[in-house]
């Protein structure tokens, strides 16, 4: 795989330095703001620089990894319900779900993760700035990699399977209290 890389500079000669990196942070100085202007991130002074990386660049990396599982892991479960009743119903185009509830479905399962990709700090300011290992799950991308994802990917399935088929087994288990084709409910006294 290709490397990240991260350029940092200071002024106009590092402007083209900042352009190819993957990730280009400015530093406002003494030779102008074209580094800033042209950076993904600005900072004012390099002493700034440890705690962009640190703790703001760790966090970030978790907070990113544990919303893309969570969206994966959310439409999965939906579409393997969608996927069995469709097969149940030999493709016949019937929908299983009204058009609000789906849109409520997403709208509601999506303020979760909105709210921990702001909030989550899975450890303080001051541990993350002291103790310089906990960076390397991000280097070594612990949190979002092929066999995170495809863990959640077989759970994911495994829950939408349970939804669909317990949802059913319900569904037809119920049919003892009606009597015959009338709609009438038996005497269940």
């Amino acid at each position: 795989t290709k490397p990240t890389t991260l350029a940092i500079g200071d002024g106009a000669n590092d402007v083209g330095m900042i352009q190819e990196a993957q990730i280009g942070v400015g530093i406002r100085g003494k030779e102008g703001r074209q580094a800033v202007n042209n950076s993904d991130f600005a900072i004012a002074q390099f002493r700034f620089l440890k705690r962009l990386m640190m703790v703001h660049g760790r966090w970030n990396y978790r907070r990113m990894a544990k919303v893309i599982v969570y969206f994966f892991h959310k439409n999965i479960v939906i579409t393997a319900v969608i996927f069995f009743f469709t097969t149940n119903c030999a493709y016949s185009g019937q929908s299983l779900f009204e058009d609000y509830l789906y849109a409520g479905y997403n709208f509601f399962l999506g303020v979760p993760p909105f709210c921990l990709g702001f909030f989550d700090k899975d450890i303080s300011e001051k541990a993350a700035m002291t103790y310089f290992p906990c960076y390397a799950v991000g280097r070594e991308k612990k949190d979002l990699n092929v066999r995170v994802m495809s863990w959640m990917m077989a759970h994911a399935l495994i829950e939408g399977s349970a939804i669909y088929f317990l949802c059913k087994a319900a569904y037809m288990g119920s049919e003892s209290i009606w009597q015959g084709d009338t709609g009438d409910t038996a005497d269940l006294q």
